[in-house]
């Protein structure tokens, strides 16, 4: 019996031991299955202690704060409003504002020192419009597209760069 007793507690020590061995590899495994995946987590994501010009990795481009500027008359009128060509014969009129989009406040100066040149400009344009054309989405972007290419052209010309890269119809309304 004597004998039973040591062989239960032989077993009983190898189980507790086999137990404890067990617990400690899955300890481990855990361990170093998650400290991996932080590892590549941060090989993989890069940090930024790392100088990304030894590392041969771009600098990530951070954009400017976008700068509005409103186009508007010299007596301070923030819309434009044309008379439209019409094919039904009646008298349609548009108004618009414009907001041209801007990442620098040189181009706002020169934007705004040029803003009789501008609003002359976009008045012409906006007055060869037909009502038709503008009715629809299309017109509509076709408008936006060409008004934002002659500004860009009167930008290139006065400062070198064409500097604005949206404009903005902020209001637009037909009747």
């Amino acid at each position: 019996m004597a004998q039973d007793n040591a062989v239960e507690d032989v077993a009983k020590d190898k189980s507790a031991k086999s137990g404890r061995l067990m617990m400690l590899v899955v300890v481990l495994l855990a361990l170093l299955i998650g400290g991996g995946g932080v590892a590549a987590f941060f090989m993989l994501s890069g940090s930024d202690s790392t100088d990304p010009a030894a590392s041969g990795a771009a600098a990530p481009v951070v954009k400017a704060k976008a700068l509005y500027t409103k186009v508007r008359t010299l007596e301070g009128r923030p819309m434009f409003v044309v008379t439209l060509a019409s094919d039904d014969g009646k008298r349609h009129f548009l108004q618009a504002y414009v907001e041209a989009k801007s990442r620098e406040q040189e181009v706002v100066d020169v934007l705004n020192l040029h803003m009789p040149l501008i609003v002359a400009r976009l008045n012409a344009l906006l007055s060869t419009q037909k009502f038709e054309q503008l009715q629809t989405m299309d017109g509509k972007i076709r408008l936006r597209t060409e008004a934002l290419e002659l500004l860009q052209g009167i930008l290139q010309e006065k400062a070198g760069r064409p500097g604005v890269e949206a404009l903005l119809f902020t209001n637009f309304v037909m009747q």
